[in-house]
């Protein structure tokens, strides 16, 4: 009887055991079940478009209209859907609190100096905008300017500032939702009051003071139709005499028979020379300036074609310090006589070297900083061109900020990288020396991590750098939740940075990859214009190796690997998931260039065809563009990863129709069961200016999404 009831007792708890067991086993799999995606119904219409002969296809025409009320409709049947699918997924809060627990630590600028005040940057956590404040000595801060105050949901922004020399006056321009509309204030810095002076709808400006009598901004007309997408082509400059109304304000440069896309004005440090930049797309501009000392002066051409990117650095007694890349593509620094300038007679500070450079100034020097495979060297020059030594930099990564003016001895710079969070150093120019001055204190572990750059052979046998960062301890079994980051476009350099959102994804156990591809800035022009145009397909096959390369090395493998990019990385994202459906489980495109036989008709997407080329150039580029566009490649029946697009309802960059029409597209063409959604902010804008809040609740669903469509749980 006893060894009955023993082993009765036996079998009872290997009976609760095995039930236990497969109860774990049970939860484990449904808590990874396909959730139910019923997606809205979105009317198709016959609208077609003739291009070259060929009549094609835009069913969804109506919601580029983002003020008519279907539209409306269908954005918040969209959402509806997208937030009802992210509210099943279990872990999603888990994400969020993470998020918000490592995001909460105080984050300070490198300090700046006016008058007899010293100003920074602030933020103590999880403030939705950051605060300006000052201090006259170490410790007796105050407010300057919160512009948390300015909306009760943190959606208003400073996008930019500018002080007088003297720092008795100060003027910012404030977004609204995200726009890239803005309107510019003037504050008397003695006792924080704001005068009666205010310029309304600025667009894609900067403030630039002449003296205390005004201040030079941009802006273009106001736009027929809405001001969120309607075409915007004629960029002018103007300047503000304070005191006085913006019906008043005096037209600098810009006109009705020549219209530029995109006009600049900034008044060198010495006060004494207005330089004026025009474009017509975001490579390439003209130069002109006006003698601020003469009062009879008139605007004299410096640079008078587009065909190469003209910086202009300094102005010292007649001469211009320009940066260029004329006959340099990777960039070199000139002196141009103004009373001489043709570029013959160009004479040459710092030449072009191997590693694509970009000069700043500061204390009376010149500092280059170089990219050797996207890391940062600093060399200092004198203004004679003078080489005088190489700064010993506090690692591998990137560096930013090397700049101040003439008469200040030390310079703040930023130092970030993968897995280093933004530190601030200060440098002495006198001694060559630089020491921390701020360092970040945050609930994350450097040393528990690696950034390792590899290079990797794309499809025309090109090497592309990447760097790949994760735990030390990580094993290349191919099961690691990996995402992919790409941008390749304008000449852009995707550098080593820190970011806060990705500790949560990095310490979860996850791959965070960034390839170097053409299009970018990484080797200079050659590389940039390697990835544009006719090209742009090198672009695709760059990023489409780097995944293969990460599958073929065991980092990762096509079920645990995400796609991910904004903007122009929208469209490379698109791009990819199109041409190769299979390389990745998820698919994350952020406010992408999405059809692009019209993204040119919207705000000032003209002023992206150095890159893109149009449609309408030629019937090459027409069907080059047809063949990759995301609006229109997609085809019927094909199983397309699981996607969230990403847009906002105020971006007029990348105006929101673009993630529209190809979200009801793919919802069209996708056969399988994992969802393609889109998620539509808000009151928000391309991501410039937008709350801490949204940005966390934002990562939380992409990686909520990610993890949960590769079938990984999250360890909170």
């Amino acid at each position: 009887m006893q060894n009955l009831s023993t082993f009765s007792l036996y079998l009872k708890k290997y009976s609760i055991a095995c039930l236990t067991i497969l109860a774990l086993a049970c939860s484990k799999e449904n808590q990874f079940n396909t959730i139910p995606v019923d997606y809205p119904n979105t009317e198709k219409t016959d609208h077609t478009d003739r291009y070259w002969g060929e009549e094609v296809a835009d069913p969804y025409r109506w919601l580029e209209d983002d003020y008519a009320e279907d539209t409306k409709e269908w954005v918040q049947a969209q959402n509806k859907v997208t937030f009802g699918y992210l509210a099943e997924i279990p872990f999603r809060d888990a994400i969020r609190d993470r998020l918000e627990k490592v995001w909460n630590y105080e984050k300070v600028s490198a300090p700046f100096f006016y008058g007899e005040w010293t100003y920074y940057f602030k933020n103590d956590g999880l403030q939705n905008q950051s605060v300006l404040y000052r201090s006259k000595k170490v410790g007796q801060e105050e407010v300057f300017l919160d512009p948390n105050k300015l909306s009760e949901d943190g959606s208003t922004s400073l996008s930019s500032i500018a002080f007088t020399k003297d720092g008795s006056l100060f003027a910012y321009a404030v977004s609204v939702a995200g726009s890239d509309w803005r309107d510019i204030y003037v504050m008397d810095t003695k006792n924080k009051t704001l005068l009666d002076d205010q310029i309304k709808d600025a667009k894609f400006t900067g403030i630039s003071w002449q003296g205390k009598k005004g201040f030079y901004y941009s802006t273009y007309a106001q736009p027929d139709g809405s001001k969120l997408s309607a075409l915007t082509n004629d960029h002018r400059l103007y300047f503000h005499q304070l005191g006085t109304s913006q019906a008043e304000d005096i037209l600098v440069f810009g006109n009705d028979e020549t219209p530029k896309r995109y006009v600049s004005g900034r008044v060198t440090e010495d006060g004494q020379v207005l330089v004026i930049s025009a474009a017509n797309s975001t490579t390439g501009n003209e130069l002109y300036i006006k003698d601020l000392i003469k009062t009879e002066s008139t605007i004299r051409p410096i640079v008078t074609n587009m065909d190469h990117n003209h910086d202009v650095l300094d102005h010292q007694k007649g001469w211009l310090l320009v940066q260029t890349n004329k006959d340099a593509p990777n960039n070199r620094l000139v002196k141009i006589d103004l009373n001489n300038p043709k570029s013959e007679n160009w004479q040459v500070l710092i030449p072009e070297k191997e590693e694509v450079m970009q000069v700043s100034k500061g204390g009376g020097k010149l500092f280059a900083t170089y990219l050797k495979d996207a890391i940062s060297e600093v060399r200092q020059y004198d203004y004679q061109g003078k080489e005088e030594m190489s700064i010993d930099l506090p690692g591998a990564g990137t560096v930013s900020g090397f700049s101040s003016k003439k008469d200040q001895d030390t310079i703040y710079y930023s130092f970030t990288s993968y897995v280093q969070p933004g530190s601030i150093y200060s440098y002495s120019i006198k001694e060559g020396k630089h020491k921390l001055y701020r360092q970040p204190q945050l609930d994350f572990d450097p040393e528990a991590y690696e950034s390792r750059q590899v290079f990797y052979t794309s499809k025309d046998g090109t090497n592309v750098p990447m760097i790949i960062t994760h735990k030390k301890d990580l094993t290349l079994n191919g099961k690691n939740p990996t995402i992919l980051y790409g941008y390749g476009g304008f000449n852009i350099s995707l550098t080593p940075a820190f970011s806060i959102a990705n500790t949560v994804w990095l310490e979860n156990g996850g791959i965070y990859a960034v390839p170097n591809i053409r299009g970018g800035g990484e080797y200079g022009e050659n590389w940039h214009k390697a990835g544009t145009k006719l090209q742009k397909q090198n672009v695709f096959d760059d990023f489409i190796a780097a995944g293969e390369f990460l599958i073929q090395e065991g980092y990762t493998s096509s079920d645990y690997l995400a796609i991910k990019g904004g903007s122009n990385g929208g469209l490379l994202v698109g791009a990819t998931m199109i041409q190769r459906p299979e390389l990745a489980k998820v698919a994350l495109p952020a406010v992408g260039v999405m059809d692009m036989l019209r993204y040119h008709q919207f705000t000032a997407g003209a002023g992206w065809a150095y890159d893109y080329g149009t449609a309408d150039e030629s019937e090459e580029m027409f069907r080059y563009l047809k063949n990759y566009s995301p609006v229109h490649a997609l085809k019927q029946g094909t199983a397309y990863p699981a996607t969230l697009v990403t847009t906002a309802d105020h971006d007029d960059r990348v105006v929101p129709a673009h993630s529209f029409k190809f979200a009801a597209s793919l919802q069209e063409a996708h056969q399988g069961e994992s969802p393609v959604l889109i998620r539509i902010e808000t009151n928000a804008g391309h991501g410039a200016g937008k709350p801490t809040g949204k940005i966390i609740d934002e990562h939380a669903d992409i990686f909520a999404f990610t993890l949960y469509n590769m079938g990984v749980d999250f360890k909170d």
